[in-house]
């Protein structure tokens, strides 16, 4: 479904190169297909063709007369100088891939000026590892065969969930920004490891498996992870007294707090957008 297809990518930041690489890495497409461009920083450019082996340009006409399909990955805020920059070489048979938090698909055919498709999407860095889940969403000019190419994209690196476009933000709370929280969680779990006397290579191949493992474990039972805490859980024990320490700090609350911060913020960056314009 890729195989013949040119895919732009409008921005080159963390998020385009997790797609780039998970693309190139299960063999999706070849390095030649892929073009990437940015604002203007011309060494992150080299470093991703350098790297990847794609191609690269800062000739947005040169770039948008070749593409088949155009990932907007730029960030949110330079969303409108960016399409700006490119929609006169644009075309309606262009199909056009957001991976921008909060900006909905009719605010970008607004800017495009025309009815070229528009998917709106969320994925997560994890694409980088072929793990990403991404939410997706169909704009009002998507057809059913460019919902099938977009899911073909990212299915390449990663899970697809299409949802309405409204739970998009949501899905953005929980998933796109989903890794950082485990991130910031393993940080405090090696902190803690090295403060016990474990090494730090020793204290972070425990945590990784172990983490592995829930993960195995809460995808191939239909019990609900806190079933499966309490398994672990018996009276007066170890699992017991570290669980204390975290609901007494309300590390549940907290967590939920983060997760619908983050949801709000993804609305705000919309809202913020809309406004400005």
């Amino acid at each position: 479904m890729l195989a013949n297809k040119t895919i732009a990518f409008v921005g080159a930041g963390s998020m385009a190169e997790a797609i780039i690489a998970g693309l190139i890495a299960k063999e999706i497409v070849a390095p030649e297909q892929i073009i990437a461009t940015n604002y203007q920083n011309a060494e992150r450019l080299r470093s991703l063709k350098d790297t990847y082996g794609i191609q690269v340009s800062s000739d947005k006409q040169e770039i948008m007369l070749k593409a088949d399909i155009v990932v907007l990955a730029m960030k949110p805020k330079q969303v409108d100088e960016g399409i700006d920059a490119l929609k006169q070489y644009s075309s309606e048979k262009q199909l056009f891939i957001s991976v921008l938090a909060g900006i909905s698909t009719a605010y970008l055919s607004e800017l495009l000026g025309h009815r070229a498709p528009v998917i709106r999407t969320m994925p997560n860095t994890s694409a980088k590892v072929g793990e990403s889940a991404t939410g997706m969403s169909a704009g009002e000019f998507a057809t059913e065969a460019d919902i099938a190419l977009a899911t073909a994209l990212f299915e390449a690196v990663g899970t697809v969930t299409v949802v309405p476009e409204e739970k998009l933000d949501a899905v953005t709370g929980i998933a796109g920004s989903g890794p950082a929280y485990i991130y910031y969680l393993v940080e405090a779990m090696e902190q803690a490891a090295q403060q016990i006397g474990l090494e730090e290579q020793e204290g972070k191949e425990l945590i990784i498996q172990t983490l592995l493992g829930a993960v195995k474990r809460l995808s191939s039972t239909s019990k609900s992870a806190q079933q499966l805490y309490k398994e672990v859980m018996s009276p007066g024990g170890t699992t017991e007294a570290g669980l204390k320490v975290l609901s007494e700090l309300h590390f549940q609350e907290a967590m939920i707090s983060c997760i619908k911060r983050a949801t709000e913020r993804s609305k705000e960056l919309g809202e913020e957008l809309s406004k400005v314009k």
